[in-house]
C-alpha cells in the first residue's frame, strides 16, 4: 500500500481544490460540484501522497441545525488503496469535532463501490432524491441519500 497523509485544507489550497474538482468533472462527463469557498461554513480535508500530490479530498458543509453534508473525491488512480476510507473517517471526525449530530451524503445509485464503502463506514440509505443529474450524453443519473448519526 502506498502511504498518504490526510490533512485539513488551508487558504492556499484553493488551486489544488479547483484542480481536483475539475479532474472529477471531466471523469464524470461534466458532473461535479463546485469546490468549497466559505471557510466559516465549509471545511475541506485533503489526502496527499508522500510527495504532496493531491489524491483525494472531502468537503463538509455544516447547517445551523446540527447536520452536515459532505462530498468526497478520490483520484481514479488511487481507488482501492484506502484513500476513501481515510477521507470518510476524516469527515466523521471533523463533523464530531464541530458538534454535528448527523452527516449525510448524496451518491449516484450506480456507484456500487462507493455505496459499499459508505455502508461499511456505518452510513444507511435514507431514500432516493428527486434530483437527477443529466450527463452530456443525455443520460439521467439518479442519486440516493445516505446518512450517519454521530
Amino acid at each position: 500500500m502506498v502511504e498518504f497523509v490526510v490533512r485539513p485544507a488551508r487558504a492556499g489550497d484553493a488551486r489544488a481544490m479547483a484542480e481536483v474538482f475539475a479532474a472529477v468533472a471531466a471523469e464524470r462527463d461534466g458532473i461535479a460540484t463546485e469546490p468549497p469557498v466559505d471557510a466559516q461554513e465549509r471545511a475541506a480535508v485533503f489526502a496527499l501522497s508522500a510527495d504532496g500530490t493531491v489524491v483525494g479530498m472531502i468537503h463538509i458543509e455544516a447547517s445551523r441545525h446540527g447536520f452536515g453534508e459532505f462530498g468526497m473525491l478520490v483520484d481514479r488512480d488511487w481507488r482501492g488503496r484506502g484513500v476513501g476510507s481515510a477521507l470518510v473517517q476524516a469527515a466523521v471526525d471533523r463533523a464530531r469535532g464541530q458538534g454535528l449530530h448527523k452527516l449525510c451524503l448524496e451518491v449516484f445509485t450506480h456507484n456500487t463501490a462507493a455505496i459499499a464503502l459508505y455502508r461499511k463506514c456505518g452510513f444507511t440509505e435514507e431514500g432516493r432524491r428527486v434530483k437527477q443529474y443529466r450527463r452530456a450524453s443525455g443520460e439521467l443519473w439518479d442519486t440516493i441519500v445516505m446518512g450517519l448519526l454521530l
